[in-house]
């Protein structure tokens, strides 16, 4: 009984890291700003770890870097925008996009935002 425990742990351990090293690749962007105005783009996320990443959005004539972590269906990142820091957590859809809400700190609002893995 232990023995199929420990393989049952280790099998999920294994699935857990080999679903963090997939969140990587190229994205299309498609969100909303606080004033509801539409914005899009592309984003790509690249491993560091096998829950750790940084992520680049480019947006128009806009590129924001940051770092991100993934937790279960989770995933947040925080970032660096024209020099205002911001937050962004998405839900991880099982088509593989990313469904999120963001803000920028110390402003009033917060904008919507889906990943979509370009194939």
């Amino acid at each position: 009984m232990k023995v199929a425990t420990l393989a049952a742990l280790a099998l999920a351990a294994l699935a857990s890291s080999a679903s963090a090293q997939t969140i990587g690749g190229r994205y299309q962007v498609a969100g909303k700003n606080f004033n509801g105005s539409n914005y899009s783009g592309t984003a790509e996320i690249v491993s560091t770890s096998n829950n750790t990443c940084r992520i680049t959005w480019v947006t128009g004539s806009t590129t924001a870097r940051g770092i991100c972590m993934r937790n279960g269906n989770s995933f947040a990142a925080g970032y660096n925008m024209a020099g205002s820091v911001g937050l962004v957590i998405y839900d991880i859809k099982p088509d593989g996009s990313l469904e999120g809400l963001w803000t920028i700190a110390d402003q009033p609002g917060m904008g919507t935002e889906k990943l979509t893995p370009v194939k």
